[in-house]
């Protein structure tokens, strides 16, 4: 995010992808561009993962850009979400603020046809004239800006008043008004194939319009909010209709606070009578994901679980990849999973509390994306730890691209300070399990910092190579 800041910085236009809790790693520079603003158009897509198909929590992103204060945009097809980046920059640039296009599951893991336009030009190198003004955030500068974006509020508000991604649609049953929001637009369209009986506010750009939602308030008893989420309009709705006109959802259970939105769920809040077509049969085995036959990290756990059983309290603090399968069964060789890099910190701070050995297990890519700066903090206060940085060669877990560290695993962690004869390396393979818990008991049984490099290359991506050879 902060090399597209500095791209949007030289009047580049610029695009920047992450999953939702990417977001949290990036919310520093985030949050700040909102206070600097941008030069060159700037587009931050955040992908939320509702039912947590594969992430630690479910959170919805429209709260990020709530609190930054931008303006938001949420596609309900895929005809949207290529309209919204094409037009996304525009307003981008018309607003000088970064644009957050937040999408979820089902958008990310869906395809449709699309109508494409005329490519855009990039822009040419331009510098912002008052830059020093905006992009130096020292205390003075940046209540200046803080005053400059809470004045932009009226304008972000008109922009989506007037924006054609929020539409009214009328509908001849008052008794019931429905907002609904993103890809939620959908699945209420499922639900009703001959056109709405009700009045309909479909919201896809933030803030909330709201003169949109004075109307469809005004005009209907009660107000059922359909969204992909947490109950994020919903909430705001308390603040802007007062008392007297009743609220449904996620908030008073009409729909559930967990999970994804279903076109069955919003049926069924709509009181309308849901036949189940599709039962799974008894007979189908829930199959849970497991480590690849073949996979480096299997004799790695089958090392590791015999060593730590040597140890009364050892504890395993582990990494975001594909070696968290780790936890289950038949390994059950980790204790911990919270976020990328955790597994060092976490196995530094339960080290610092007195906990022996201390062990952390991280990947060759989750290494050099956050867990270089907790190895400093480890040898800068001589912690004893024993960090096993499982290297596969690649980045196996999202499509194995280039590992940033291949080739370079060593000499960063000398470069960083840890003894050249406490970085071992070693190739997890049966013929080398002895070797592997010899080497594992001899650097838990240092006192310091000691890192253990188990390297062979990812099974899929040798598959992959010997198929194309």
């Amino acid at each position: 995010m902060e090399a597209a800041l500095g791209m949007s910085y030289a009047g580049k236009r610029t695009l920047c992808c992450m999953k939702h809790v990417g977001l949290n790693v990036a919310a520093d520079c985030f949050m700040n561009a909102a206070i600097s603003g941008i030069n060159g158009g700037m587009i931050i897509i955040s992908a939320d993962d509702p039912s947590m198909h594969s992430s630690q929590n479910e959170q919805d992103n429209r709260v990020y850009g709530d609190f930054a204060m931008i303006p938001m945009l949420e596609p309900s097809n895929q005809q949207e979400a290529y309209d919204m980046v094409y037009e996304g920059f525009d307003l981008s640039e018309k607003l000088g603020y970064p644009v957050l296009l937040r999408i979820t599951t089902r958008m990310a893991h869906s395809r449709a046809g699309v109508t494409t336009r005329e490519q855009k030009k990039q822009n040419e190198i331009s510098f912002p004239e008052d830059g020093r003004k905006r992009f130096i955030l020292l205390p003075a500068l940046a209540r200046q800006r803080f005053k400059v974006i809470l004045e932009a509020q009226d304008l972000f508000i008109k922009t989506s008043e007037e924006s054609g991604y929020n539409q009214y649609f009328d509908g001849p049953d008052k008794k019931l008004g429905i907002i609904t929001t993103g890809i939620a637009f959908n699945y209420l369209s499922e639900n009703y194939q001959d056109g709405f009986e009700h009045p309909v506010l479909k919201i896809c750009q933030y803030p909330l319009p709201k003169k949109l939602i004075e109307r469809i308030a005004s005009e209907c008893d009660e107000l059922l909010i359909l969204e992909e989420g947490f109950p994020f309009v919903e909430a705001q709705l308390k603040g802007y209709l007062g008392k007297g006109l009743k609220v449904h959802g996620r908030l008073d259970g009409t729909l559930r606070r967990d999970g994804e939105l279903t076109p069955h769920a919003v049926g069924l809040a709509l009181g309308k009578n849901i036949e189940h077509y599709y039962a799974v049969p008894e007979l189908v085995e829930p199959r849970p994901p497991m480590l690849c036959q073949g996979c480096g990290h299997r004799d790695l756990y089958d090392a590791l679980n015999e060593v730590a059983g040597e140890y009364e309290n050892a504890k395993v603090f582990a990494d975001i990849g594909c070696y968290t399968l780790g936890a289950l069964p038949p390994f059950r060789a980790i204790d911990t999973c919270i976020d990328m890099g955790a597994s060092v910190t976490m196995a530094k701070g339960a080290a610092d509390a007195g906990v022996h050995p201390a062990i952390a297990v991280i990947g060759d890519s989750t290494f050099t994306h956050s867990g270089m700066t907790g190895l400093l903090d480890c040898v800068n206060e001589d912690a004893n730890v024993t960090i096993i940085i499982s290297d596969n060669e690649t980045t196996a877990m999202t499509g194995g691209q280039d590992s940033a560290g291949t080739g370079r695993i060593e000499s960063i962690c000398q470069g960083i300070g840890v003894a050249p004869e406490h970085i071992r390396v070693i190739v997890p393979l049966k013929k080398n399990f002895e070797e592997m818990k010899a080497m594992l008991r001899e650097e838990i049984n240092y006192k310091g910092v000691s890192v253990i490099i188990p390297r062979r290359e990812c099974i899929q991506t040798l598959t992959r190579k010997r198929k194309k050879n």
